[in-house]
Order: C-alpha cells, then structure tokens, then sequence
C-alpha cells in the first residue's frame, strides 16, 4: 500500500505492511499484535496531517476505520454529549452536530481527517479548536497495554498540540485514540464568533452568535477559497493545510516586526502568536512560489500561502523542498524560525 493513497498530499512511499481496523476492538487486537512483533507501527486516520518520505514505511501502517457516534446524554443543562468513533469522518460528524442543534464544532467545519485525530493536535481554526468541547477520551495506552480515560485536562491541551501529541514518536503514539467525547451545548446558534474574518463574513460583531448553519456555509466558503476544502478538482486542496503553525514568541520578539504585522494574544501567557502566513508573505514568497524549484510539482498554493501543495505527481522531497526554502526565507527577513504542523514520517526539514 502506498502513503500516497492514504494521505492527502498525495505522497508518500510503500508500507511494508497495513492493516484496517473498523471497529475497536479490530484496532486494539492490531495494535497488541503489531507491538508484541516487535513491529514499528504507524497510524492513519484521514491522512491530512502526514508528510510521508518518498522511501515510505518500514513497519506496519495502521488505518483507523471506525465509524459512527452515540449521544450518550442530552438535557437543557449539561447539553449533549457526545461519543464519536476515532476512525469517523470529522467534517461528516460537524454536518451531524449542527443538523442536531448541538452547537460547538460549526466553526470547524471542513478540516479533512478523521476524529480520533483532532485531540492529538487539538486541532483548531477560525477562533475555535476541539479543547473546548472536548470532555474526554478513551485510549489504549500501550505501554501500560490498557484502556483508559482521559479528562479534557488530562490531555494537556495546548496550541496545535496535546499530552498525546508529546508522547508520540515519528507518528508513533504511546496513546491511540479510540473514541471522544464532546460536551455540546444545545440550539440551532452558534458558539460565540471568536475570528475577525469570520464575524466580517456573517456580518456580526466578534464574541456575538450566529446561526450555526450559517456559520458552517460561512466557514466553508472561507476554506474553499484558500484550497482548505478537499476537492479532487483542486490541485491546492493536494496538501497537508496549513504547513507551519503560527509562531508564539515573547513580546521582545513581536517589538521587533512592523506594526503591521498581525499579533494575538495567548491566553494564560504573556507571550504573543504571529501569523506565520503573514510572515511567509512578507519575507518574498508570494502564492504559487516554487515551481521552478520543484520542477513544477510542487508549489505553495495559489490561494493560500501557509499550505505547500503537489501540482501533480509530487514527491515529498519536492514539498519539503518548497518549505525549506520557505522556512530559510522567513528566518532570514525577521529572524523567526517556522515549525511544522503536518508529523514528518522519515523525513525532515
């Protein structure tokens, strides 16, 4: 099998072996038996926060497959909460919440990939991310070789990353998600709009609600227009999203960008987060840079220049080429070094 067909850059080696597992228990067995060979063992959900080396996989690759959600309770007070299988569609299960008038998850709809990795990377976009309606999880945790629960505070949430985020190596995981819980309020408006463009877009002031329809017609739009919506048509949709996270640095650092370079607040902190697109923008890379670079095969995207994308027939090596140079360009102009969101499997920038 090859990484290629399992992610959503579209690159990626053979796996010396793969297995699916559609059910919790197939994956737990997988799991038990891949460690007790001794095996290196790679996870894959929907494959969109992978960068997968031309070489592949020496070990086993392990699908996630498993489908649906249960709503294990619902009442005016604690509003619904919800259990979802790790291996379920997320965007699928966005359309379900807001279809439900279970409100929470609309400003994230659709980010490709499957559930069981939102925790991971806490995943997030458009003022909202998964640690605020998240009530907890169930893993196998594989060295202690059992099922256990995490609290929303036991997962160790932070910006684009996690407790299980941390005790994963090279896409290995100490932790393999089996099913999250989410605590979503009840009725047919929105969380409270947290994202400047967003609230622009549906003509309301920031920390005012909307009609969560509405902002999921809203957000897709918004993610369409950057390539961020996975369309087979869209060579810029060929991508891993966004390919850097937005850099928090101390407040000495900002001091030293324009004033026109966009600064957030991070809460409970006194650092402050950078718009790494901002960044790429103003050190020279305009969208669609490096094409000749990459034999045009790769480029940045020509809607959205934080995603590094396959043109058509990309090797990895032709993506992190574009994001090398990205990356040196960046550290060059403001003296800013720029990490990866998307896990590099046997490879690195």
């Amino acid at each position: 099998m090859r990484l290629a067909d399992l992610t959503t850059s579209a690159v990626g080696g053979e796996a010396k072996e793969f297995l699916r597992a559609e059910s919790e228990s197939e994956l737990i067995e997988a799991v038990r038996s891949i460690d007790a060979a001794g095996e290196k063992l790679l996870i894959v959900g929907g494959g969109s926060n992978l960068l997968v080396a031309d070489e592949g996989f020496d070990g086993t690759v392990l699908q996630i497959a498993s489908q649906g959600y249960q709503l294990s309770s619902e009442d005016s007070c604690g509003g619904a909460s919800v259990v979802v299988q790790a291996g379920q569609n997320w965007d699928e299960l966005v359309h379900e919440t807001v279809r439900h008038a279970w409100s929470g998850l609309e400003a994230l709809s659709g980010i490709p990939g499957s559930t069981g990795a939102t925790p991971v990377q806490n995943v997030g976009a458009y003022g909202a991310d998964v640690s605020q309606t998240i009530a907890a999880i169930r893993v196998w945790d594989r060295q202690l070789s059992k099922v256990t629960t995490m609290t929303n505070s036991e997962i160790g949430f932070g910006y684009r990353d996690s407790a299980l985020k941390r005790a994963t190596t090279a896409g290995s995981p100490r932790y393999v998600v089996l099913t999250v819980e989410f605590q979503l309020a009840l009725g047919r408006m929105s969380a409270p709009i947290r994202y400047a463009e967003l609230a622009s877009r549906l003509g309301v002031s920031i920390g005012e609600r909307a009609y969560a329809l509405d902002v999921r017609r809203a957000v897709l739009e918004l993610r369409s227009a950057k390539g961020m919506v996975l369309d087979s048509q869209d060579r810029d949709s060929y991508s891993t999203g966004s390919f850097f996270t937005n850099p928090i640095v101390a407040p000495s650092v900002a001091e030293t960008l324009p004033e026109t370079a966009p600064r957030y607040p991070v809460e409970g902190s006194q650092e402050v987060k950078l718009s790494a697109a901002w960044l790429i923008s103003h050190s020279g890379f305009q969208k669609g840079f490096g094409l000749e670079l990459s034999g045009g095969r790769a480029s940045l995207s020509t809607k959205h220049s934080l995603a590094v994308t396959n043109r058509g027939e990309a090797r990895a090596e032709d993506l992190l080429a574009v994001a090398r140079a990205v990356r040196a360009g960046v550290a060059e102009r403001f003296g800013i070094v720029l990490h990866p969101e998307p896990l590099l499997i046997g490879c690195e920038l």
